[in-house]
This record gives C-alpha cells, structure tokens and sequence, in this order.
C-alpha cells in the first residue's frame, strides 16, 4: 500500500473534489486504512483479515463513483469500476463476472509499469539522446571511417590521419548535440524503427468471448513477432519515442508482474455500480430478467475470495476490496441473495444534494465546473466573473429542475452550465466585449425559455 494517509487525511483529501456524504467518506477512509494495518499485522493474522466490503445506496449524481475513484488515486491502487448490468449468468450472452478481475490485472500492470518507468527515465533520456545523435549522425558512415583508417594503419600510413578521423567524428558529434541542446534540430526529419503492428484476430469478437480473444491475440504475437518498420518524424517526437523504448528496456518486465500481481491482489479496489440492476423485488410478482439472480450467484465466490486465471497467472481475489453502488429505488439490499448481502456487512446511505450543496459545488472544489469555464473560455481572451448571485441562481434551478422532473444530482449542473454558457461559447471569438459578468439576471435570461415552459424543460435540462 502507498498511502499512509490518517483516516482524517483522507477525507481532507476527498473534500478537495467531493461536497457533503461525510459518512460515506468516513468510512471508505477507514476501508483504506485498515488496508495499511493489515500490512502491520504478523503474517498468519494479516491472512485472516478479510477486506469490509461496502455498499454505497444513493441516486444517481450525488458523489458514489467519484468517491471511489478518488479513494483509489490517493491510495495509489489499481482500480476498476464495471456495471452490474453489463454480467450475465454463465451460458447467457454476455460478460462473465471474472472478466473484471482480468481487467483489473492489466489496470495493475499499466500502473506498475509507468511508476517503474519513471523510475528509469533520466537513465532513459541519456541513451535516447545518443540513439537520437546516432539517428542524425548515422553510426554506418562512423564505421566506415574508422574502417578506412584501419586500413590505412595495416597499409603503413600515417596513425595521426585515424586519429584525426575518430576525433572528427566526435567533434561532429558533440556540435551536434549542442544544437540539439539548443533546440535547433526540433523540426528535422528523420527516420526512426518502430514496431509494426501485430496479428488482429476477430474470430472471437463477439459478446462474451472478449477474454478468449484477448488469449488468441497474445498467442498469435508470441508466434509472430511484430515486424518493424521505418517511419519519419520530427526529432522531438522522434525523442519521445526514444525514451519510451529505453524506459522500456530498462525495466524488468518479470518483476513488474510480480509487483503488479501483489498490488492487485493486497490493494486493489473493484467499484461494482448499477448493483441494484441484477436485485429481484421480492414482491413485485412480475417475471423478470432470468440471469439476474444467477449474476448474483456468480459474483458471490468472486467477492468472497477465489482463484482466478488470467494471462499473467493465477490472481486471488481475498483481500480486494470491492465496493458496491445503487439507487436502490426499486429493490432494497435486502432483496440481494441473502450470501452476497453477507459479504457486504458495511452500508452506508447518501443524501439527495440540495442547493446549499450546489452553491457549493460549484465554488470548492479543487476541479469547479466554474474554474473549468472560467479557464476554457480565457483561450478566447474573454474573462468570465461569475458573481455569488448568478452562482446561487444556478443551485437554485438544478433544486428546482431536479424536484421537477428527474432527480439526477450533481449532474444536473453540467446541463445548466452548458445551457447558461451556450451563446457565450459560441460567440466568443468574435466578441468585442472581454469581460462577461455572470450575475442572477444573465442566468435567469438564459434560461427564461426553459423556466417557462415546464414541457421544454423536460427534454432540454
């Protein structure tokens, strides 16, 4: 585990992106450290200790993924997020249940593999430089050179001509670098190796069998080698490429497995939403979905704790914690099997956001849909000052319009910054006047059409 952040650190952190839902971030901050005091623990006890599974209940836009999400980056642990309605029961179509421990393996590998990467990138950038000088000063025409002066010594010449030879090359060299220091050589062309595309299969590509295809994919390019082949570039982008390829020589690929494999299996976070989708109302009467209960089933051994096969070995899945999420207006937790009901033992329950919470929204947050706009619409030269008025205007209409129609929380508000914005947007480049204050009055005139017609309020917001 990376982070050795206090329960009270974590939710700090959260509140930086996420308004309210104190409890929910209460306790996936205790989720997280009792992760780091597992790995205190002697190892015979630390095995026993099972991850607290959480079930997150509340609609939609009020912060459920985004908590998890952000949970995952502090921790620095592989995270997935997969709907519930996207699994089918065994021999229906559609994704099996495993698939998403895969997933997560190759979220793991991709995230060891870049912090390894980092680790070797100044070592990486010395030897792209001299790949890069070799590019512009090919070693081909050095060898033939110091080929020359050889045979020039054997033939009995004089030994100062190969001398000067090599030192001219290294001077040739050396000027070269200095104008690639100074940034004169960005723009030239050259023609570097790149690795050619691989075998497509598509044999498998149809719903259910992602995973066969991704096997028969790997296989068909361990058999055939992916081909290089001579592309032309600019030196600077020519440059980049070269670090990624001696990062990538750099790294040993075996322990980036093993490390991935251990940071999956003792951190990784698997955020299961849309859970209520696969619940059966008990007493709803009606026939529905026949997998539903079956997808319930499939996931029980998975949460609980198994082995599952994945191209880069065997991946248990004891000590993942999985964190799930719904609405829950149509089902209750209690309409889940009573098993998997047992290997979610923590609930907690988010509130509707109300105005307060808007206002909010839109002012704190580190990533404020106001700063966005703000920063967007200054490309054009155009300042926007959104006044507390105008601010409070709009909490005020995503309140109303959620109570009105369908309540979609947070995400209300990017439908009416986007409707409150729009001739701004558009006219911005052209506009004469830099400077817009967004008060109560520009909002309400902006959405004057939709606040009158109860109708078209429905379709646009």
């Amino acid at each position: 585990m990376n982070s050795t952040l206090t329960p009270r650190e974590i939710v700090a952190a959260l509140n930086k992106f996420i308004i309210g839902q104190e409890e929910a971030k209460r306790m996936v901050a205790i989720a997280l450290r009792n992760r780091w005091r597992r790995q205190k623990l002697d190892p015979e006890l630390r095995e026993e200790v099972a991850p607290k599974n959480i079930i997150m209940i509340g609609p939609t836009g009020v912060g459920k993924t985004e908590i998890a999400r952000r949970l995952a980056k502090l921790a620095g642990s592989p995270f997935f997020k997969v709907e519930a309605s996207k699994f089918t029961e065994v021999g229906y179509v559609g994704r099996d249940v495993e698939s998403m421990i895969r997933d997560l393996m190759e979220i793991g590998i991709n995230l060891v593999r870049q912090e390894e990467m980092e680790k070797v990138r100044e070592r990486a950038k010395k030897l792209a430089e001299e790949a890069l000088l070799d590019l512009l000063l090919p070693r081909s025409k050095q060898k033939q050179d110091h080929k020359s002066s050889n045979t020039a010594l054997e033939s009995g010449e004089n030994q100062d001509q190969s001398e000067g030879s090599e030192t001219s090359i290294d001077s040739t060299r050396e000027k070269f670098r200095q104008m690639w220091y100074e940034g004169k050589l960005e723009e030239r062309i050259v023609e570097i190796e790149v690795e050619g595309s691989s075998v497509q299969v598509g044999v498998m590509s149809m719903p259910g069998m992602e995973d066969m295809e991704m096997q028969f994919q790997d296989m068909f390019s361990k058999m055939f080698p992916k081909k290089k082949k001579t592309r032309k570039m600019k030196v600077k982008d020519a440059y980049e490429h070269l670090i990624q390829q001696e990062s990538d020589r750099l790294i040993d690929h075996d322990k980036v497995v093993e490390m991935a494999k251990e940071r999956v299996e003792q951190g990784g976070i698997i955020f299961i939403d849309e859970l209520d989708k696969v619940c059966d109302k008990q007493d709803s009467g009606k026939q529905t979905d026949v997998s539903r209960e079956g997808v319930q089933r499939d996931l029980l051994p998975v949460v609980e704790g198994c082995v599952v096969n994945t191209k880069y070995g065997m991946i248990r899945t004891d000590h993942i914690l999985f964190i799930a999420a719904g609405a829950f207006h149509y089902a209750k937790p209690s309409d889940l099997v009573p098993e998997l009901q047992g290997r979610f033992p923590l609930r907690v329950e988010l509130s509707a956001l109300n105005q307060h919470e808007f206002y909010r929204i839109l002012t704190e947050p580190q990533n404020a849909l106001t700063l966005q706009y703000k920063a967007l619409l200054e490309t054009e030269g155009v300042d926007v000052i959104f006044q507390e008025e105008g601010i409070q205007e709009i909490s005020r209409f995503a309140q109303k319009v959620n109570e009105d129609t369908e309540n979609i929380g947070a995400r209300r508000l990017y439908t009416l910054m986007e409707k409150v914005l729009h001739e701004l947007s558009f006219d911005a480049p052209e506009l004469n006047e830099k400077k817009i204050d967004v008060d109560a009055d520009y909002v309400r005139n902006q959405l004057s059409d939709v606040q009158e017609n109860q109708d078209l309020s429905r379709y646009i917001l």
